[in-house]
Order: structure tokens, then sequence, then C-alpha cells
């Protein structure tokens, strides 16, 4: 079950199985990829916030109950639903916020990894269990690897160890770490100032620091110096360098 909400500036995507921990279906994974596209698509929504339902879980991972052994070669398009999430996840073109309000494991760990900030309670915990009913995370190691050292992140995947949400801040998952009290109005002034800046500048930059994680350093400088003469381009730009000269705040156009 998924709830899409929008309160202006925030679309809120919120996986809601408490019961079951929050588990992500092949059918879930593909909903919430539709569900942020819709939100990449409507002017009125500036962040994307995802989070699970409840207090003991973000998302506990795949749904093992929902899934077939009998048919592995016959289903393997079905397996890319994963990897067709963390691709919508990158091409938002906003910024997406993880509401972590409890345990993030397996694809649950690898959703919250792929949002642009993490905002997690301390009690929650972060892992790769899939070792121990003889899976292996394979979509979620492009994210990790991207995310947290390399060495950190086998390690996690070879025992299935979970840790506390201070470790994973510690690794570079996590964002921010805080009181359960405290989760809403984290995520809140994280939203509040993301809303403030340029959605064209944010899209720009957003894009550009994906676009040259994985090039040599001079390809990147060469990418970077293209991609601030784009920004500069931009009436944003204009107007922001008008709005600090006259001392106001600036009314961006998006463009």
């Amino acid at each position: 079950m998924l709830r899409y909400d929008v309160a202006p500036p925030r679309a809120t995507i919120t996986i809601d199985d408490p019961e079951r921990r929050n588990p992500l279906s092949e059918s879930a994974m593909i909903e919430i990829t539709g569900m942020i596209e819709r939100a990449a698509a409507d002017d009125a929504v500036r962040v994307v916030v995802i989070t699970g339902a409840g207090e003991q879980a973000f998302s506990a991972g795949g749904d093992l109950g929902g899934r077939s052994a009998e048919a592995p070669i016959a289903d393997h398009d079905d397996r890319g639903a994963l990897a067709g999430l963390f691709r919508g996840v990158r091409g938002c073109g906003k910024p997406i916020v993880a509401r972590v309000n409890g345990h993030a494991l397996g694809d649950g760990f690898g959703l919250a990894a792929a949002c642009d900030v993490v905002i997690a309670v301390k009690d929650a915990t972060f892992g790769t269990p899939e070792i121990k009913v003889g899976l292996w995370p394979m979509i979620i190691t492009a994210v990790l690897q991207r995310t947290m050292p390399h060495k950190a992140a086998l390690e996690l995947m070879l025992t299935g160890r979970r840790i506390t949400a201070d470790e994973a801040m510690r690794l570079g998952v996590v964002s921010r770490v805080v009181r359960r009290s405290d989760l809403d109005d984290a995520v809140d002034l994280v939203v509040a100032g993301l809303a403030t800046a340029s959605p064209a500048i944010l899209r720009m930059g957003r894009d550009s620091f994906y676009a040259v994680e994985d090039l040599d350093f001079e390809s990147a400088m060469t990418q970077l110096h293209l991609g601030l003469t784009a920004v500069a381009a931009t009436e944003d730009a204009v107007e922001g360098a008008a709005a600090f000269v006259e001392k106001r705040r600036p009314e961006w156009r998006g463009r």
C-alpha cells in the first residue's frame, strides 16, 4: 500500500504497510517510480519526501513473500523494478528527502541511500540482510558504492550486519540523526530551506553533481566549467544577483 500526498511545496510518498514493516514489492517499486515522475512534472512540488508509515520501519526491504523462486529467468524483467526506481530517483530533477522513521533494510536501505538528503531517527538501523536468506543485494550495490566507503559496504553485504543511524551517518549514508520527537521538525526545516532556492538552479546543480561522480578529475572540471556557464546564463542567476545587491528576496522564475 502506498500513499501520495501533495501539500506544496512538497509531495510525500508513504510506504503504508506498517504491520509488515513497509515491504517493497516489485509492484510497489513501480508505483513509487510513477509517483516520483508525477511529482517531477508538478510545478507546485519543489521537494519530494519518501517515508514509511508507523514508527517501526522506513522499509524492511523486498517483499520475499511476494517473490517466487520457481521461474528465475522468466521473472528477470520484474526484478528490474528496483533499478527502475533508482533511475527514477536519480532523474527526478527535484531534491528527494528520505524521512527514515525506523529500520531501513535491504531494498529499503538502498532506497533511503539513493535519496539526496537522509534524516533518520536515532533508533533506526540500516543493513543488507539478504545474505542470511541466500540472496545478494545486487541492485543496491550501485547506490551504496557511490554513497559509502567500498569496504564498509562490502562488509555489510557479506555479513548482513546492521548498523546504527549514527554509524550510517559516519559512513556517509545518513545526513542527520535526530530524536524521534524531532523528526518532523527536522524534515520540515530541510524542505523549507530547499523550497526557498531556485528550482532551475537546484535541478542543474543536482544533475551536475551526479553527472560527474564517475568522471576523472579533468573531465569533471570540463563538464562543471560548462555547467557553471549554463547556470550563469539563467534568468534566476541574474535575479539572484540583483536581489542580493538590492537587499531583497529573489523572485525565482524557474528558468
